[in-house]
This record gives structure tokens, sequence and C-alpha cells, in this order.
């Protein structure tokens, strides 16, 4: 029979050792004793250490520049540091996607003071002591006195080139096929326009039935079009070459009127559509063309426009191999290839025409990064928001006295928001210009003319305007959309601090759909590791792709 312990003991049994004995020694009622959960040393050392240690300071951030401002200072970055390949990264536009981080906002500040495209000579005593010396930059590239004086006709104020001028000059003038990759507004243009001249200086004009230009530009909008035969006329004129220009939409009777003008032209500046018609025509030849250049050759190379660049090289003769430039006989065109970003598909197409072998290729050591003398700022907004705070910019941006600030880009996804934010602009007695691809020719042309020569400081346009224009008095560029890809970003923020402009430039960008935010932390995170923006694939830094044989 098993034993049943008396009620009191029992209790004083799970009260434990300490209770047992101590209800065994009196026999009065218990107090509850208190349950220890921390050991008694273990509490006196808190108590001590709470005691000495001293009151928490608030956390101030250490002076210096700033790489990432944000308006949370704990996201903020200083300059002189850089986050590693693999280090754990806290972004400002972390939280962006949630509704709540409206308002938010952060900025890539400027850590350079000018254009990383310029040499380092440019802006010091040694430029100063050499002003007075023509050209005395461009002389070691190998150009021709009569070359260099053209130059310092048609624009006095250049007097060192660019790190890719340096690098694509003398290669051109040895008669190599080139392929240059390099930030916007770090003067390709140039680049390529002197050694062509030159070269056709030394080429002879010969009879044909039909108008054949010896150079060709092509490029992919009327626009450029313009602005490249701006740039190569007054230097042609110095050295009695004559420079057109044809561009579509403006009917073929116009594009028939500038390729029958007396004298032929020797260089001609065109948009693929307007030349493949001409070309199916049979309003001029390409058989005598000794120079090639695709500027923009990124859009150029793009579905758009690709079957009829394909047409129009099969049409020009390109030589296959140096060796062919310099027949007397029958010489062969040479070929450049100009852009910031290029496809995957371009060696495919290069192999149709030439040796992939015989190319030269140029990357700036900037190709695909953020510009560091260009300040960027990011603004979270509800959709319903952006139309005021950019009014609210407009005005604040034209405040300031007449000449103090430069011009405004604003830039949209479509046509028709393009339209739609006119009227807004209208009604808010806002002035300004538009520039969008579904106007009429009559409409567009001398758009970004008028708004280059200051008749409005404020140029309301879609991507038309952000591949090659140059902008140098544009001050301040809002993305009121956020451009749909990494590759847009990089092309609309070099309309700003491009090479001669004299303003320090900046970037707004409005973002607010989801989407928006993943770009913008791509953005972010490479400011951060100072690295390129990831995701752009280039040919140029990859090998070819090999030339596939068909039996």
């Amino acid at each position: 029979m098993a034993l049943r312990a008396p009620p009191r003991l029992l209790v004083l049994l799970l009260r434990g050792p300490g209770g047992l004995c101590r209800g065994l020694a009196s026999e009065g009622p218990q107090e509850p004793l208190p349950v220890i959960r921390v050991p008694r040393p273990l509490q006196l050392r808190r108590e001590v250490g709470v005691r000495s240690r001293p009151p928490p300071r608030a956390a101030v951030q250490r002076p210096g520049p700033l790489l990432i401002a944000a308006r949370r200072p704990e996201f903020s970055q200083p300059a002189r540091l850089t986050l590693g390949r693999w280090e754990r990264t806290p972004l400002a536009s972390r939280g962006w996607k949630h509704r709540r981080s409206r308002g938010d906002h952060f900025s890539i500040e400027r850590t350079h003071r000018r254009a990383p495209a310029l040499p380092a000579s440019a802006g010091t005593e040694v430029e100063a002591e050499h002003e007075q010396e023509a050209g005395a930059g461009f002389a070691a590239l190998g150009l021709q006195p009569r070359v260099l004086e053209a130059l310092q006709q048609a624009a006095p104020a250049l007097v060192w080139p660019t790190w890719v001028q340096l690098q694509a000059v003398p290669p051109l003038l040895r008669g190599c096929h080139l392929l240059c990759a390099a930030e916007t507004g770090s003067g390709k243009t140039l680049s390529y326009v002197l050694p062509l001249l030159q070269r056709l200086l030394s080429r002879p004009r010969l009879v044909a039935s039909l108008p054949a230009p010896r150079a060709l530009v092509l490029v992919p909008s009327r626009e450029l079009a313009e602005q490249v035969r701006a740039v190569a006329g007054p230097l042609g004129r110095a050295l009695e070459l004559h420079v057109r220009e044809i561009g579509g939409g403006r009917g073929m009777g116009s594009v028939q009127r500038q390729l029958s003008l007396d004298p032929p032209a020797d260089m001609l500046v065109a948009t693929p559509g307007a030349l493949w018609k001409a070309l199916k025509q049979r309003l001029l030849s390409l058989e005598q063309l000794c120079f090639v250049v695709l500027d923009e050759a990124d859009t150029l190379l793009d579905e758009s426009f690709l079957e009829l660049v394909e047409y129009i090289l099969a049409k020009s003769p390109v030589a296959e191999h140096r060796s062919e430039l310099e027949d007397p006989f029958n010489p062969r065109a040479q070929l450049v290839l100009v852009g910031a970003t290029f496809p995957e598909g371009v060696g495919k197409l290069l192999s149709k025409v030439t040796d992939l072998g015989s190319l030269t290729t140029i990357t700036s050591p900037r190709l695909h990064c953020l510009m560091p003398h260009v300040r960027q700022r990011f603004l979270r907004l509800k959709g319903s928001e952006k139309v005021t705070e950019l009014i609210q910019t407009l005005k604040q941006h034209g405040e300031g006295e007449p000449g103090s600030s430069g011009a405004v880009l604003v830039f949209c996804n479509t046509s028709s928001t393009v339209n739609w934010l006119g009227y807004i602009l209208d009604d808010h007695k806002v002035q300004h210009l538009r520039l969008q691809g579904q106007m009429p020719a009559s409409m567009r042309a001398g758009i970004f003319q008028a708004f280059q020569s200051g008749t409005r400081d404020v140029l309301l346009c879609t991507d038309i305007a952000s591949r090659g224009l140059d902008s140098t008095r544009v001050d301040l560029v809002i993305n009121y959309d956020f451009p749909p890809t990494l590759q847009d970003y990089i092309h609309r923020a070099g309309r700003v601090g491009r090479v001669g402009s004299q303003l320090p430039g900046s970037v707004l960008s409005f973002v607010t759909h989801r989407w928006d935010v993943e770009l913008v932390q791509k953005i972010e995170l490479a400011a951060r590791r100072r690295r390129s923006l990831p995701g752009i694939k280039t040919c140029v830094k990859e090998p070819l792709p090999p030339i596939e044989l068909t039996g």
C-alpha cells in the first residue's frame, strides 16, 4: 500500500530545500518566497555598470564631403568611403516599394569639379601658358596645319583634346577601323570629324554620273543630323569641303534638292530612312565612299533600324583588310562605330562587311558609370504629386537672375505625356517647347535649335532628345517619368555636365512605380561601390563572337 504524505509537508517539499528548512523551524504562516530569475552577483554587476556608464550621446556625423546624402542621416555615406563588392550595403531606397516611403529622398553628390573626359592639364596653369598657341594640344595628334587652322577658326575656344579624342584620332589617321565606346558628352563627334576631313583632303574627287559623297555619317534622328552638320560644316568650309545633310519627314523632293546641289557633297550626314529611300530611287551612289561612320551605333543597330543599316552597309565599299584602304586603283572605305553602349549582335553584323580582326577598340574607363561631376537627386512621390513638384521646381529654377541658371530638359516616356504636360504648363504660364517623335517633320524642324539658341529655357521631350544631342546650356534634367532602362538613364543624365559646358548641372528624378524603385536601387548600389551600372551588355569589353562560316 502506497504511503500518502500530509498536505502541509507536500507544500513544503515543493518550495524547495530552503522552504523545507524554514517550514520545519517555524510552524507559523509562511510568506511566498520571491522568484529569483537572475543570479544576485550578476544583478550587482549590472547595477554597478549602469551607474558607471556615461549617458548615451547622439550620433553625430563626422565632418567631410558626402557621396550619398540621404534624408535619414544614418543612410548617408562619406565621400572617402567606398563599399566593397561583397559588403552589405544599407540602401536609402531599400524600403521605397512601400507606400509609406512617400516623400523620402536621397542624392548622389558631386565628387569631381570637372568632367573626367577632360585631360589632366585642362584648366591648369599649363593651359593658360599655351592658350596663345592655336591647337597646341591637337597638334600632337598628327593633324595637319591646315586642319589645325580650320579648327582654330571654327572653334577658337578648343585648346586641349578630350580623352576620347586623344585615343581615337591617331588610329583613325592611320586608317584603322575603329569601335569607340565612351560616356556621353566626351567629345566623340569631333574625334571622328577631324580625321575624316583630313583624309578627304588627300583623296581625289572622281567624276560620277550620280552624286557620290566620299564620306557618310549615319545618325538615328534628324536633330542629331543637324547637329553633326553644324559641327562639321564650319570646318569643311575652312577646308573647301562641302557638307550636306538629309533627313526623313521632309519629302523626297527636299532630299533630291540637297543631293543635286553643285558642287556635290564631300561629306553626307543622313538618317537611315532618308538614305535608304535615296538609294532605292537611285538619287546617289556610295561607290566612292572612303569613310563610313555609325554615330550612336547602339541605336542604329537596334531592331527599328537594323534592316535599313544592313542594306546601307551592303551598298558601301567597306575595306575588309587595312591594305585595301590605300589601294590607289580601288580604294575602300574606313569604318567607324561610335556610341555609349553597344548591343550584343554588333559582331555578327560587322562580320558581314569587314574582318573583325582589323577592328581597333577604344573603351573609356568611365563607360557605363555615373558621372561624378553631376549631382543626381531621387525623390519618392505618388503619381498625383508629380505635376505639383514639377511646377514648383521649374518656378524655383527660373527665379534666379537672368543668365545665372541654365535651361531645363524634362523627359517623359511617351508623346502623349509630353502633350498633356505641355497643356498644364501653359495653364501655369510656364513658357516651354515640346519635342516628341509623333510630331510632323515641319513642327520638329528647328525646335531643338531654338532651344539651344535660348528662345525658351524649358523643353518637354521624349527620349528622342537623349541620344547624342549637344546641350551645353542645360543646367537641370528632370525625369518626370523615370526611364525604363539604365541605358536610357545614362543618356538622359548625359545631357548635363558635358565638355564645354560652364554649368555644373544636376539631375532630378521622380520615382513612382515599384519597377522604378528597382532601377534606383541598382543606381544607388553602383554609386556606393563606385562601380559601373549592372546589366548593360556590351561587346566592347568582351571578345567578339567568331565568324560563322557556311559551306
